[in-house]
Formats: C-alpha cells, sequence, structure tokens
C-alpha cells in the first residue's frame, strides 16, 4: 500500500494534508497519533470508504479511485479487516461468523469450507468455541474469533482498528503476539492502529505517527523512542502538556469570568 501526496476529509473539513505514506510488504505498520488525528480514515482510505480528494492511494501499484466496482471488490476480498471491538455478527456462532466470507466470496463446499473455519480457529487458539455464540465468549475471545474472519480468506493486507481495546493485560498480550505471527507465518502486510503504544512498538517494524493532518515521524519503533520532535516526545512519555496543549485556548480568564468587570454587590 502507498499514499501519494493524499488530501481528504469529510465535506469541507480536511482530516488528512499532503499524506504520503508507505507500507512495505509482509511487514507490520503502526498507525499512532492523538485521537482525531486521521488514523482511521487512513483505514477508510485503503479500503476506499472514501476517496481522497487530491492524490492517489496505491494497492500493488493499482490506484483505488480508478477502479470499478468488479475491481473494487476483488481488491477488497484480498484485505481482511479487524473492526474495533470485533463487530461479529451476534446472531451467529463462532463457526458461522468464520465461515460468512467464505460463503459469502467462494463457491467451495461446504465441507472444505468446515476445514478452513476449523483451521483458521486453531491458529488463534479456538477451535473449541466454535459451537459458540458471542454472547457466550469473553472480549478478548470475541477479538481473536474476529481475527480468524478476517484471514478467512488469506488476504495479502490485514488491518486492525484498536485491536487491544478494552482487553485485560492476557487477553491484550495474546492478541498482540497473534497478530505478529500470523503475519509472519501467513507472509501478511499489517497495518494496525492503536494507542496502546507498549504492546504496539513490541510487535512492529515500522511506525507512523499522524498528527495534525500529516505524517510528522515515522521509523523503526526505537527511533521514535529517541527522536528529538517535541510533538512525538510527547505523545511517547505521555506527557499531560507540550505541543498538544492541555488548555484550550479560550479567553483570557477575567474575560471569561468577568473578573474587576462586574459591578460589586452588598451582601443583604
Amino acid at each position: 500500500m502507498e499514499l501519494r501526496d493524499v488530501s481528504c476529509g469529510y465535506g469541507e473539513r480536511l482530516i488528512l494534508e499532503g499524506v504520503n505514506l508507505s507500507v512495505p510488504r509482509g511487514k507490520v505498520l503502526a498507525l499512532i497519533g492523538t485521537s482525531g488525528g486521521g488514523k482511521t480514515t487512513v483505514l477508510r482510505l485503503l479500503g476506499r470508504q472514501l476517496k481522497p480528494v487530491r492524490g492517489q492511494v496505491l494497492f500493488d501499484g493499482h490506484d483505488l479511485a480508478t477502479l470499478d466496482q468488479t475491481g473494487l471488490y476483488a481488491v477488497r476480498r484480498r484485505m481482511g479487516m479487524l473492526f474495533q471491538f470485533g463487530a461479529l455478527f451476534t446472531d451467529l456462532s463462532v463457526f458461522e461468523n468464520v465461515a460468512f466470507p467464505l460463503r459469502e466470496h467462494t463457491n467451495l463446499p461446504e465441507a472444505m469450507i468446515r476445514d478452513l473455519v476449523l483451521m483458521k480457529l486453531n491458529a488463534v487458539g479456538l477451535r473449541g468455541a466454535r459451537d459458540l455464540m458471542p454472547s457466550e465468549v469473553s472480549g478478548g475471545m470475541a477479538r481473536r474469533v474476529a481475527l480468524a474472519r478476517a484471514i478467512a480468506l488469506d488476504p495479502d493486507l490485514v488491518l486492525y482498528d484498536e485491536p487491544f481495546a478494552g482487553l485485560d493485560p492476557i487477553s491484550l498480550g495474546v492478541a498482540a503476539r497473534l497478530i505478529r505471527d500470523l503475519n509472519d507465518a501467513l507472509g501478511l502486510t499489517s497495518i494496525v492502529v492503536s494507542h496502546d503504544l507498549h504492546e504496539t512498538f513490541a510487535i512492529a517494524d515500522q511506525v507512523a505517527m499522524i498528527a495534525n493532518g500529516r505524517v510528522v515521524a515515522q521509523g523503526t519503533p526505537d527511533e521514535l523512542r529517541h527522536s528529538e520532535d517535541p510533538l512525538v516526545q510527547q505523545f511517547v512519555g505521555a506527557q499531560a502538556d507540550g505541543p498538544v496543549r492541555f488548555h484550550q485556548a479560550a479567553l483570557p480568564v477575567n474575560e471569561d469570568f468577568g473578573v474587576g468587570a462586574m459591578p460589586s454587590r452588598e451582601l443583604a
């Protein structure tokens, strides 16, 4: 995947402006940055849920904006998506959730679908949970089921939107290890949007920080840890104040509270 001088937004409001980003094949790229900075917008561009106002979004050298519906659907079948909190179909069992993309996009016989689903569930450690409903599994297990569904079609690219949100430390560690291990074992390319820097830096080959609509830093996790950029330092060091201010811009206190401007009143 590659973004070339991409600007994009919602209506007249630009979220990304002049973004250049390259995602190496076979690597794990982490997207970090402040909330509302444009990380999820990048994922929407990669799936062409959004089109750029300017620039190109390339997948294997093909400009996504130029694809017709048939071409777009063919490209999307080469992508897997792990949505925030999993987004499982609540009325389908664990098995049926993973089988869904196989039934939707292939004409495979049922016996082969069964074997593929069990293989994917086994890869995430949940073959024994195949008959359970989403309401019967924990949050961490639901995220692993969603991961099995995301890799059901053996995609080239997997997109992760906050895969660690709301997980306990054990489940979080399991999810992070799975992302890294599956990426290497299946030859995937992975893009992980996350605010959990400890686990994300542990599994990422490259990290890109998005802020103020631009990629302000990109490099290895170690390079970002030692960056001298004040914004990167504030974010990585979890500092309360810095380029991202604690106080939102406002009127001076004496004007907003009327100090010295309000007439005095005598107490009754």
